[in-house]
């Protein structure tokens, strides 16, 4: 397994990544939850990235918001749907650091620097929101039908949400292929489809590695602000890659419009309309890129444990900004495409609709306006955001 210790070396790490992923992302796009991303998986899994924010306690290197950031918005920028396979692998990395004890993170912690992944059943469907819980563990059996479990299907093991015996939220950790542990291919969306983010179904399935994670949300956190992240990263990285496909268009394939031609326009890049809506939309591509860096940093700043609850709100403040601003851009940059390279640039064979279809699946991953709401509300009369993992 390749071993990451510096921020460098992780940037490298995921353009080979990157490189790895780009001659097979418009088919993984086209066969969906049809054929398994096997081989793109695999050049992740042992890139040595899934360990890159494992304490240097258990082993690991400890790399912060920043790398991670960025090691996303670069994967994402070709490939965004095997960007968020291991989204929630990383929040639980964090979760493992700060609530699990010394044998549950001895053998989690030596699974994840072998590069072996863990994916997430953590949303249900029934309820009156997402974490309205059926899903229980009695008797040391877990048992529950869970959704969106983005990343389980490839991983080692799968961390389960569910209620205990005294009705306290918990996180069980199961062998992928442990009996009872079923995860369907039932995953039919326009975007983001190589995530394959299906159902997952526990039948009486033996729950040995628990841990406490309602404590996680009764004390300030930056759980949910560090996995809001990744999200941002990879909207940034949807962004990015609309723009750059945008640029090889235009200086490959289009023609431009009649009316640039009879203004004196020899080329599609010539078109005065053309400049005009490529130079603000690469400009609003800079300016999330910026707001991702700057709500990297204000995490690094504050930690994984947050001194008090304003300097939890900062953090999760400032990621907030960030990523409601790049889902906007990227499904601005990748509607834009179409009108700056025009309608030949809409044939099948080119695929560059899965930048639209990515960005908008993505960015409603959770509310957008919510976000905007708590800044303004902070802002405004110092309100403290909520204390969850969604902001």
């Amino acid at each position: 397994m390749t071993v990451i210790d510096s921020h460098e070396a992780a940037l490298a790490a995921a353009a080979q990544v990157a490189a790895a992923l780009a001659p097979g992302v418009v088919q993984r796009d086209r066969d969906g939850a049809a054929t398994v991303p096997a081989e793109a998986l695999a050049a992740l899994d042992g890139s040595g990235l899934l360990a890159l924010t494992v304490p240097s306690a258990d082993g690991g290197p400890a790399l912060g918001p920043l790398t991670l950031a960025e090691v996303t918005r670069i994967i994402a920028a070709v490939d965004p749907a095997i960007a968020q396979v291991p989204q929630a692998h990383y929040l639980l990395v964090d979760v493992l650091a700060l609530h699990a004890g010394p044998e549950v993170r001895r053998r989690l912690f030596t699974e994840v620097l072998a590069g072996r992944r863990i994916g997430n059943a953590l949303a249900e469907r029934g309820g009156k929101h997402a974490q309205d819980l059926s899903t229980r563990i009695k008797d040391g059996r877990l048992t529950g039908r869970k959704f969106y479990s983005t990343g389980a299907l490839t991983s080692a093991w799968i961390a389960v949400s569910a209620l205990d015996d005294t009705g306290r939220l918990v996180l069980a950790f199961v062998p992928r292929d442990a009996p009872g542990v079923t995860v369907d291919t039932d995953w039919d969306v326009m975007g983001q489809r190589a995530t394959i983010s299906g159902t997952t179904t526990f039948e009486d399935v033996p729950a040995e590695l628990v841990i406490d994670y309602a404590g996680a949300f009764e004390v300030p956190q930056q759980l949910g602000a560090r996995a809001q992240l990744v999200h941002a990263a990879i909207e940034v990285g949807i962004a990015e890659g609309a723009l750059r496909d945008t640029r090889a268009y235009l200086q490959e394939k289009a023609r431009p419009s009649t009316e640039a031609v009879r203004a004196g326009a020899s080329v599609a890049a010539d078109d005065p309309h053309v400049l005009h809506r490529y130079g603000r939309t690469a400009t609003r591509v800079r300016a999330a890129s910026a707001l991702l860096r700057e709500a990297a940093g204000v995490l690094d700043e504050v930690g994984l444990v947050p001194a008090d609850a304003a300097a939890a709100a900062r953090g999760s403040l400032a990621v907030a900004a960030a990523k409601a601003f790049a889902s906007e851009v990227a499904v601005e940059t990748a509607s834009e495409l179409f009108a700056m390279c025009g309608t030949s640039s809409t044939a099948a064979k080119y695929d560059l609709d899965r930048h639209w279809r990515n960005a908008r699946t993505h960015s409603v991953h959770d509310p957008v306006d919510w976000k905007y709401h708590h800044l303004a509300a902070w802002e405004l009369s110092g309100t403290l955001p909520p204390n969850h993992g969604q902001l």
